[in-house]
């Protein structure tokens, strides 16, 4: 019988390509912890993995022995996703590919939108899906049509857009790409539980986006054009625990950027 989510230390088959290899590392933005995507052909015994995770060697060590790692694909830059690169190198000689060079590892190459990756067996899509971070990257399995999403859609809850170098008009154009992957997609996502349906969810996450913003234009109507982050925070998220309102700042912050502009 197959392991339900959360499954710690141990290898969950999702779909045939894809399995995955929950990290303990759950936390307020990792939600159960960080989701390790083992991507492998039906007959093959190398595979492709996806966001080793952080520096904990028990996970790297678990990551590494469930076969020959041919290349490792990184959705974005986030350390719960990217900390254990180098140790993960040593251990498996793989290849790291992502946007951002300096995650790239025993290769240049980036992850150009629509680039194809034809590796052992497997055919994955690059779709470059910026706005929770500038480097945030899909990765559509041909074949089966399941969907990598990393941090863009989660397995539950909602996204935090990085106060950094997240973008909003970024992350909405984002899920309307998503959208137009069209129905029966399975969601792979960097955190929680994999879900049924792509375009069902990323339409969800695109609704609650799109209210959001008009209660923060609500909230600037009340509170006056200059109204500061915390302001509005306190203004609109009277629906989320105050423990999760700094989270929530990052998320106005990006917002108040978009409708600023």
């Amino acid at each position: 019988m197959t392991p339900a989510h959360p499954a710690y230390a141990q290898l969950r088959q999702v779909t045939d390509i894809a399995a995955v290899m929950l990290e303990d590392n759950p936390g307020m933005m990792t939600l159960d912890g960080t989701n390790t995507w083992i991507l492998r052909a039906p007959g093959r015994e190398e595979c492709v993995v996806v966001d080793p995770g952080e520096a904990d060697e028990e996970h790297l060590l678990r990551v590494a022995s469930v076969g020959p790692v041919a290349l490792t694909l990184i959705t974005h830059r986030h350390g719960d996703h990217t900390g254990g690169i180098d140790r993960f190198v040593e251990l498996t000689g793989s290849p790291v590919r992502s946007v951002d060079p300096k995650f790239r590892r025993r290769t240049d190459a980036g992850l150009p939108d629509g680039e194809l990756i034809e590796e052992v067996g497997l055919a994955i899509r690059v779709l470059r899906t910026p706005g929770h971070t500038l480097d945030s990257t899909s990765f559509v399995i041909e074949g089966e049509g399941s969907v990598l999403t990393g941090d863009t859609i989660l397995g539950r809850g909602t996204t935090v857009l990085d106060s950094t170098d997240g973008d909003l008009g970024d992350y909405l154009a984002s899920l309307r790409s998503l959208i137009d992957l069209g129905t029966g997609r399975t969601v792979l996502p960097g955190h929680g539980p994999d879900l049924p349906d792509l375009q069902t969810v990323a339409q969800q996450y695109l609704d609650h986006r799109e209210d959001r913003l008009d209660q923060v234009r609500a909230a600037l109507e009340a509170l006056g054009a200059d109204a500061s982050v915390r302001s509005v925070v306190e203004h609109v998220y009277t629906d989320v625990d105050e423990k999760l309102w700094p989270v929530a700042e990052q998320s106005v912050r990006v917002q108040l950027d978009y409708l600023r502009r």
